[in-house]
């Protein structure tokens, strides 16, 4: 009884992994034959030859269902007119059955029962019609369609002369004829998809090489060659709409990625340069310094020059980078405009003793705006006129309330002034003017740039008017600016 049991036992585990094994190469094969179908990769110009066969396909049914109507209607009118000829309209005294020689009622002899002609037949039905509406039709569609398909044959009753005939219609040449049309539309489609596939090729040349164009350059493009684009020679409607785009968008990255590039390479000469006054008076002092009181208190004073300069760069490159990621707060407030600019001029003054400074038109106003910011922009503003005019000239400070409600804070120097070439430039980061390089003037260019931003921040805008020689203006405009009571 044991060794049954156990014999037993082992034909089930047996029969449990040949199952198991079984399952495992089924799963494998169905895993492989899915896999490699999900990874069938099918071409575009593919893709719309077989959308535009299942299009056609589609169209198929209906172009059948309109052609079958029109054939019908063809049918039903030369039948119409065969039947009138074909079938005898009995007269008044035929119907009663009165001769014309005696006058007395007598049934005709020869009375016509059936008439045939061609594939017609018509013979006298003593079929009575149902007088409701919906009996009466589901009679005739049943007399219509009842031998249609086992004898093709279509009949229906024909009422004339107060006479009802049944007339038989023989179907099987218009079956013929039917098939035919048919067939030759089913033939044409099948034409138009074989000529479709053999000629996908034209599709990938013609149509879609701007596709293939945008997929080649995409895969080449890099840092070293952003000035490729695609060729639009050829292209047309969406596809030239969809290159030029993608052309535009490069554009944008291109000046995007210059400029940065271009940041980037001033900011480490900018850098470069304090560092080495830095390292130079640094290795000046180990040698000499150290014994000669002159030459300490020269380096001492000019390595905190260059320091103090390298905090005020490394400041503007934060707040442009501040910007950059659009974290730039403002603490807004309402506040005096023309309070702020006296105390620019008195700071101004203070600190610029061979320049004048002075106010002209001051309109008591009320503007909302981040106070430290619009100091910090008329700073930059008067820091720029001083540098670049002759010491005794008059820098000249207003704030006037301008048509529309705006505020206009103005600062006038009677400096060099700026060519028209330039003036395009001057709010662009780290750009100098030629005769602001070759001067002794201090300066990073990232003042102007820095204030543009501040007065676009509130809404605003910087304007400069300038003529060489005659001096500058620059104004800021902001608005909501309501005058004071």
């Amino acid at each position: 009884m044991k060794k049954n049991k156990n014999k037993n036992k082992n034909k089930k585990t047996k029969q449990k992994d040949v199952t198991e094994r079984e399952l495992v190469l089924a799963n494998k094969v169905s895993g492989s034959l899915h896999g490699g179908v999900s990874r069938i990769r099918l071409s575009l110009a593919f893709r719309i030859a077989l959308h535009y066969c299942f299009q056609l396909f589609r169209s198929f049914i209906p172009v059948a269902f309109i052609l079958s109507i029109v054939f019908c209607f063809c049918i039903a009118i030369p039948v119409s007119q065969e039947l009138n000829e074909l079938i005898p309209v009995r007269t008044v005294q035929e119907e009663s059955g009165m001769t014309e020689e005696t006058g007395e009622y007598a049934e005709s002899e020869q009375e016509i029962q059936t008439v045939t002609k061609g594939y017609l037949t018509a013979q006298v039905s003593d079929i009575i019609r149902e007088q409701d509406f919906f009996p009466r039709i589901s009679s005739d569609i049943s007399l219509m369609f009842g031998r249609l398909f086992s004898h093709q044959q279509f009949r229906f009753l024909y009422s004339r002369s107060s006479q009802n005939w049944l007339v038989t219609l023989n179907i099987h040449y218009l079956w013929i004829t039917w098939g035919i049309l048919m067939g030759g539309l089913l033939l044409c489609d099948l034409f138009r998809i074989i000529y479709f596939f053999r000629h996908d090729q034209r599709l990938n040349k013609r149509v879609l090489a701007p596709i293939r164009d945008i997929t080649s350059m995409a895969e080449t493009l890099s840092e070293s060659n952003l000035s490729n684009r695609i060729n639009i020679a050829g292209t047309k409607n969406e596809l030239k709409d969809l290159a030029t785009v993608i052309n535009r968008m490069l554009d944008r990255i291109e000046r995007s990625y210059n400029s940065q590039k271009q940041f980037v390479s001033d900011a480490s000469h900018e850098l470069r340069t304090p560092i080495s006054v830095i390292r130079g008076y640094t290795d000046m002092l180990k040698r000499w310094g150290k014994d000669d009181p002159e030459i300490l208190d020269e380096g001492i004073t000019a390595i905190s020059q260059e320091t103090e300069s390298m905090k005020d760069l490394v400041e503007s490159l934060l707040f442009l980078a501040r910007h950059d990621k659009k974290t730039l707060m403002m603490e807004m407030s309402s506040f005096d405009p023309a309070e702020l600019i006296r105390e620019i001029q008195k700071e101004e003054t203070m600190v610029h003793t061979e320049y004048h400074f002075k106010t002209a038109r001051m309109d008591p106003l009320t503007i909302s705006a981040d106070r430290n910011m619009m100091k910090q922009v008329l700073r930059i503003l008067c820091d720029n006129a001083v540098k670049y005019s002759s010491p005794g000239t008059t820098v000249t400070l207003s704030c006037t309330n301008e048509p529309g409600g705006n505020c206009c804070l103005s600062v006038k120097d009677e400096g060099q002034g700026i060519s028209q070439e330039e003036l395009p430039k001057i709010f662009e980061r780290f750009y100098r003017s030629d005769k602001a390089r070759q001067s002794e003037t201090g300066g990073h260019g990232l003042g102007l740039s820095i204030a543009r931003i501040i007065v676009v921040a509130h809404k605003g805008k910087l304007r400069v008017r300038s003529k060489p020689g005659c001096g500058s203006i620059f104004s800021i405009i902001l608005p909501n600016g309501t005058e004071k009571e």
